[in-house]
């Protein structure tokens, strides 16, 4: 499907990183992207692998993850349309880092390593990186101060808000539910589905949940707030 650059630069704006870009800087990106389709289960890179570029997230939903050496998957991240991600194999020149795959059949906006090269010349998109990069760093301390410090409880209702707001695109307003499975949100949390089930099963009885097939509905987000410690 054909975009045109005032439909990609509406549509990629909903990610408040993009969004706050000069419109100057988003216009050159966008001016260097090339929109590639994706099926469900397709591959964008692979851990290890060297080529690729910087990629924006048009549509569909793309999983980060890593495989332990006992085979089981975690789930890192989910990349919803307007997030941006590859950027640290173009920084530092290593091998990408964990693997991103196609949750739901979409398109993904590629912006190549040389272009990338040269976008990082332009000062306003090279301070824009530094911002994307200290929100990554933010989240990384957040989820490993939640794996030392937390109880199982906390960090369910304090991925399902991160969730909730688009979790690496952050969103400033709370939806009001997100398509998730059970097995995917324990794959996140690094955690048995039945320890999962006990969680989920606590916030529905207390009125915060509402549990359908591949989707969670949030009835009281004040409550999961304060099962979080986010009050």
């Amino acid at each position: 499907m054909a975009h045109s650059k005032t439909e990609l630069l509406k549509k990629m704006s909903v990610n408040p990183w993009f969004a706050t870009l000069p419109l100057a800087e988003r216009k050159a990106m966008l001016a260097v992207a090339v929109v590639q389709p994706l099926a469900v289960g397709e591959s964008v890179y692979r851990k290890g692998d060297v080529s690729g570029g910087f990629y924006g997230v048009l549509s569909g939903l793309l999983r980060v993850s890593a495989t332990g050496e006992d085979g089981r998957e975690g789930i890192l991240s989910v990349l919803e349309p307007g997030n941006w991600f590859g950027e640290t194999t173009l920084l530092d020149g290593q091998t990408r880092p964990h693997d991103v795959t196609a949750m739901q059949e979409g398109e993904v906006l590629v912006i190549t390593a040389a272009d990338f090269k040269r976008l990082m010349r332009r000062l306003g998109f090279a301070h824009g990186m530094t911002t994307l990069l200290c929100a990554r760093v933010r989240g990384l301390y957040g989820l490993i101060e939640d794996t030392m410090l937390r109880s199982t409880r906390m960090r369910v209702a304090r991925r399902l808000i991160t969730l909730a707001k688009g979790d690496m695109t952050m969103a400033a307003q709370t939806r009001q539910g997100v398509q998730v499975s059970h097995e995917e949100l324990a794959m996140m949390l690094g955690v048995t589905r039945q320890t999962l089930a006990k969680e989920l099963k606590y916030f529905v009885r207390e009125g915060a949940l509402a549990l359908g097939y591949g989707h969670i509905d949030f009835l009281d987000t004040a409550l999961l707030r304060h099962e979080a410690a986010l009050d």
